[in-house]
């Protein structure tokens, strides 16, 4: 195990010696103490390693993550795994807003609440929130899934692709060409795989969610709808 002060050894110094594990590595359980709300812990990790942040962070942590499985233990600021690529990332508590905005890959689960516009253009991230989310969540989401165990707030995939959402509970409205589409039996089963992998299986069953999607009539330009642009 690779411990490391965040403290005593500062922020530019762990970054850059999880920047030199590119590829394989046999260094590959680290955990980073005295994280105190830092911003930018564990950026551009590009390497299958596990690391552990004891403590909650600030902007961007996990971000552009590859690889890597990262594990927060507390909350995470705003744009947590920002454009993640793959790997997985777990925040054990709460996520402040525009969490795994842009992912192009890998799994992010958040055990507690995510703030507004989480999964904001998503491009194939999967989102796995045990909690609520809050407005404009998956606002242009092109693909990938969002699965919330919780409640959605306003405006849930405004202007939305071809990404899949999946709520257990209450949507406060959904957003400019979303709607809540048929749950046939080849999403029960991705569902059900996307609650396993997100360490949710025991707390709700794939058959208690409603599926939303998009309505396809926005992202094609027609002349009758420009009103709606």
């Amino acid at each position: 195990m690779q411990t490391f002060d965040l403290e005593a050894q500062g922020l530019r110094a762990l970054n850059a010696a999880l920047h030199a594990l590119k590829g394989s590595t046999n260094q590959t359980a680290w955990e980073v103490v005295n994280a105190r709300g830092s911003h930018a812990i564990a950026v551009g990790v590009d390497a299958p390693i596990d690391l552990t942040v004891h403590g909650s962070t600030g902007y961007y942590c996990a971000g552009m993550n590859k690889q890597a499985t990262i594990r927060i233990k507390g909350s995470a600021g705003p744009g947590t795994a920002e454009n993640m690529m793959s790997g997985t990332v777990i925040v054990d508590g709460d996520a402040s807003q525009y969490a795994g905005a842009t992912g192009n890959g890998g799994l992010l689960v958040i055990k507690g609440n995510a703030s507004s516009r989480c999964g904001i253009s998503m491009k194939g991230i999967d989102i796995v929130v045990h909690g609520n989310i809050g407005h404009m969540s998956a606002f242009m989401a092109q693909s990938g899934n969002l699965v919330v165990l919780g409640d959605a707030g306003d405006a849930l995939g405004d202007s939305l692709y071809e990404a899949r959402l999946f709520v257990r509970g209450s949507v406060k409205s959904l957003g400019a060409d979303c709607i809540e589409k048929e749950m046939r039996p080849e999403h029960l089963a991705l569902l059900a795989d996307l609650l396993k992998r997100g360490e949710a299986d025991h707390l709700a069953k794939p058959e208690e969610f409603r599926r939303y999607g998009s309505a396809r009539k926005l992202y094609n330009f027609n002349i009758d709808n420009a009103s709606s642009y």
